[in-house]
Parts: structure tokens; sequence; C-alpha cells
């Protein structure tokens, strides 16, 4: 049988008690980036879901055929799988997962939202300008050198080699949508970063905290993680605010 999904870089589901929470991975990951956190949170009696979004896990030809609409509903999909059987469902997405989760925040009754290392805009780069003209003559972007403070996650992370430039231009779209659209999240966030983040430079947490619509919004600092800080060595410290997080709006809404 011909397989298309990379090995262990599958969705995963851990049914559990009645408040769900749906994971998003990040801008050619996979769900593997949030496997650590869905085991945490499972074994603390939440029902998680990590999604895989369209295009990703597979091929790296397969992204630049789907569109930042694709990846939304990838991530509506999951809302209404996991959302059938619990009673209330928090959004928590990594890089371009957590403004994935921002902006469905805005569409779908999500009890809270936890944004990690998640983008406000691209950096600037006079390139950007170009970029519908780039991808027929450039079809990829290097990704720069691995900077991981946990070696070790490094050796079997799944992601893409490099950035289609196709794809690149639909980031860069959905970032837009997303920022024209935080003053609409009115449901509480918590927002969290890495100072050493040198793919989303940590600017980006205190933006994405002014445009936002909600009351309840707060901000959570890391010092030793690069990006991806589901699988860096402070993960604990994110699992657990998460874990705080939803606590504090579970408890709120008894």
């Amino acid at each position: 049988m011909t397989t298309y999904l990379i090995p262990t870089a599958e969705p995963f589901y851990f049914p559990g008690g009645p408040t769900g929470c749906l994971l998003v991975h990040g801008f050619t990951g996979s769900p593997k980036e949030m496997l650590w956190m869905g085991e945490y949170l499972s074994q603390r009696g939440y029902s998680v879901l990590g999604v895989r979004l369209a295009g990703h896990a597979t091929r790296i030809e397969d992204l630049p055929r789907t569109r930042w609409q694709d990846w939304c509903a990838s991530v509506e999909d999951g809302w209404h799988m996991l959302s059938k059987s619990c009673r209330q469902t928090f959004l928590a997405g990594l890089s371009m997962g957590g403004a994935l989760c921002l902006l469905a925040a805005t569409q779908l009754p999500a009890a809270g939202v936890v944004a990690m290392s998640t983008p406000y805009d691209l950096p600037e780069d006079p390139r950007r300008r170009y970029l519908k003209l780039m991808y027929r003559l450039q079809p990829s972007v290097a990704k720069g050198p691995p900077d991981w403070h946990n070696p070790q996650a490094a050796l079997d992370h799944v992601d893409y080699p490099s950035y289609p430039t196709r794809s690149i231009l639909e980031l860069d779209a959905l970032l837009a949508e997303m920022r024209a659209n935080l003053h609409k999240v009115k449901t509480p966030v918590l927002l969290a970063h890495s100072r050493q983040d040198n793919s989303v430079h940590p600017e980006n947490m205190q933006a994405i905290f002014n445009a936002l619509g909600a009351d309840q919004k707060s901000m959570l600092w890391i010092d030793d993680s690069n990006h991806v800080i589901t699988r860096e060595p402070e993960r604990l410290r994110v699992f657990q605010a998460a874990e705080n997080f939803f606590q504090r709006i579970e408890n709120n809404a008894v």
C-alpha cells in the first residue's frame, strides 16, 4: 500500500474528559511538533486532537498547491471533530499554527487560545514585494542553519527542508488576514514566545498582544528555547502555563 504521510508525522487524537484542546502545528512542519504538548494535556484529562494542515507532512511539492484558506479549513475540520465530544474547546498553535488559531477564534466559539512563537508579520525583506514573480523563477527558499537548544529533538524533527516560495506568499496573505482581525478576538488569549527565537523575532508577541481585542490576555516569556518551544528545554513551562490558563477559564465558567 502506498503511504503519503511522513512516518511519525501523523495527526493524533487522545480521548479524555469534556474539555478539548485542538493543537495546530506550524508552517512546513507537522503534528509531531505538538505531540509532547498533546501527551501532557492528555495525561491531565483533556481530550486532545493534533491536526495536520493541508499540504504538510507529505511531500514538499504538495504545499505550493494549497492556499491559506485550505489551512484554515484544516483547523475548522479539527474543531468540528473535537467539539462534538467536548463541552468546551481550546485552541493552541505554534508559529503559523498560532496565527491560524487566532483567526479561527474570530469565527468559532473557542474557550480560549494559546498562541506560541506566533508571527505578527514576516520580516522586512526587499524580495518580499516580488514574491509573485519570484516563485516562478525561484521555487523554494533555503532555511537557515538549525539553532535548537534541544539537539536531541532536532534529530527526529519532521518538517520540509526548505520554504516553497509560493507558500511564503500564502503565509504573507494569512498574516495580513490575521492582523486585520485581531481586534475581533474577544476570547481569552495566552501568548508565549522565547527571547531567543531566531525565526520569529520576539517583538512579534508584543505586536499581537497590543492588537488583540480580548480583555483577558497575557504573555509568557521564556529564555532557553529557540522557535519550536513545544520541543525545546523549557517546554514544560509552556505546557504548565497553558494548563493553568485553561483551568482559570474553566473555573470562571463554573
